[in-house]
């Protein structure tokens, strides 16, 4: 089995920038960038507390629902890429789906959501005190 290349650096890129555009609008209670740190943490709490986040933030902070969403969505498609089927729809039901995941099937999704968080990590702490036209 060879290694396999999934975008989690370029998608991780894409989610802060996205993110970091919103964040420009907003007053810096309302930004959503420093959820990226929440998100690493939210992890180690497995897939059904990561995403159900985004619904708990929901009608209160919005902007941070959304960076949570997005990034959860991004995340089902790169398992998607893998041939993982990870659950993604908004009915009551979506805890139970994602328990029902074998063990295995639980623990490379976390492997890779862990690294996904890391990526938006480095991407946001990249782009906290410059422009993104800073970039190289």
């Amino acid at each position: 089995m060879g290694w396999k290349f999934y975008d989690l650096d370029r998608v991780a890129q894409k989610l802060v920038i996205e993110a970091k555009g919103r964040d420009d609008r907003l007053a810096k209670k309302d930004k959503s960038l420093p959820q990226a740190h929440k998100m690493r943490m939210a992890v180690a709490y497995g897939l059904e507390r990561f995403w159900g986040e985004h619904l708990r933030l929901k009608g209160k902070e919005q902007n941070k629902s959304q960076f949570w969403e997005a990034t959860w969505t991004e995340f089902v498609g790169i398992m998607k890429k893998t041939g993982v089927e990870i659950p993604d729809d908004a009915q009551a039901n979506m805890p139970e789906k994602l328990w029902a995941l074998d063990l295995e099937t639980q623990r490379v999704a976390l492997a890779v959501l862990t690294q996904l968080c890391d990526a938006v990590i480095w991407w946001t702490q990249r782009y906290k005190t410059g422009s993104l036209d800073d970039a190289d």
